[in-house]
């Protein structure tokens, strides 16, 4: 067993370091480490466990790794590789946030983020578009997903309109099944975690333990891409408390994308920002820890959950409402960065290379940052 720990821990503590390019490099990199050389996992295990990521919240790259974990070394192994994982990154983000606090005013410094801000817009549509050809499978979650991006343009609160997608699609698909004679299978469908709390108040003054119960909330909640946190940081952290400004969100997410491992360790970041390291350290562990959870607690049920139309039928609503979101707060983020001509340029030419070539995030990213030293030396 100690044997197969450490294995776990040397993989983990590299993929965590050297993983850029968002959850489907890490993805792919597992796939090639545990199954094509390590043989570890069959593909056809591979693609259950990460099927199986998809039914429940959190950064599914993240849950991926700690079910690999599991599989691996039983619940030693699944702490082993999620927290290897995470580690690096955690490491990374949190000696950038030291150096931004210091450093972030500095023209150097103003002139890095300003290239840089608009290829993470390019990257985030990037990623919306890549994630909504997949995801709008019917006319019916084409019309779901245009009344997502209203809801949520109007100011819906983002928990009501994930889960009230998910529900009303799962819904749909029971009614029609019943109607065909297949209302048994439907109702034996159980465990879609539809009941999260309602989000946090609004004028909440900041502290360490709010800020725990936030990061904690978005993790336990949180369906889809990691991109889709940036709505949830952004009409909370931005529009409802103040606690960040437009522009320290953009810097955030500009070093998650500068970074390897999750994106969810922008929460790292913005922890720091507000609150120095024991904040960093409360972030972080509030955004991952209900991932660690739910694979434990749902790893046992999930080829039932997988075989279920109505766990299904939620899944694809929750998705589609994650996209939803996604698109409106790259609108509204993309007027943040978007200022004039060299940085409309920017984001054009980073998605060209993004759709066109198949460019890594994290090279556009790098060089949008020596683009504007040298725009804004």
């Amino acid at each position: 067993m100690s044997a197969r720990l450490t294995e776990l821990a040397l993989l983990f503590l590299r993929l965590g370091a050297t993983a850029f390019g968002g959850p489907a490099v890490h993805i792919a990199m597992m796939e090639e480490e545990v199954v094509r050389r390590r043989g570890w996992l069959t593909r056809d295990e591979f693609l259950d466990l990460l099927g199986a990521t998809n039914l429940i919240p959190g950064p599914n790259s993240t849950e991926l790794a700690i079910h690999i974990g599991r599989r691996r070394a039983g619940w030693p192994g699944l702490i082993v590789a999620g927290g290897c994982f995470i580690l690096p990154a955690t490491l990374i983000v949190l000696a950038l946030a030291w150096a931004y606090a210091r450093v972030g005013r500095l023209p150097a410094a103003t002139g890095l983020l300003y290239g840089v801000k608009p290829v993470v817009i390019a990257v985030v549509a990037q990623a919306l578009w890549g994630l909504s050809r997949t995801a709008l499978k019917s006319p019916t979650l084409g019309i779901a997903g245009v009344a997502a991006i209203v809801l949520s343009a109007v100011g819906v609160h983002e928990l009501a309109v994930l889960f009230g997608t998910g529900a009303t699609i799962a819904v749909g698909r029971w009614a029609t099944a019943w109607r065909a004679g297949a209302s048994a299978a439907c109702l034996a469908s159980i465990g879609i975690p539809v009941g999260a709390g309602a989000g946090a108040t609004g004028g909440a003054a900041f502290g360490l333990w709010p800020l725990f119960l936030f990061f904690l909330k978005v993790g336990a909640v949180l369906f889809g891409s990691g991109y889709v946190l940036l709505a949830f940081l952004r009409a909370d952290l931005v529009a409802r408390w103040g606690w960040l400004t437009e522009a320290q969100l953009i810097d955030a997410v500009a070093v998650g994308q500068v970074t390897p491992g999750p994106v969810f360790t922008t929460a790292t970041f913005i922890g720091y920002v507000l609150g120095g390291v024991p904040g960093s350290l409360l972030a972080t562990l509030g955004i991952f820890l209900p991932a660690f959870v739910f694979v434990a607690a749902s790893a046992p049920f999930l080829p039932r959950l997988r075989r279920s139309p109505t766990a299904g039928a939620f899944l694809d609503g929750v998705n589609v409402a994650s996209l939803a979101l996604m698109a409106v707060v790259t609108w509204q983020l993309g007027r943040a960065a978007l200022v004039d001509a060299p940085t409309v340029a920017l984001a054009l030419g980073s998605a060209l290379l993004l759709l066109r070539y198949r460019v890594n995030s994290a090279w556009l990213v790098l060089a949008g940052a020596l683009v504007g030293s040298l725009i804004r030396p």
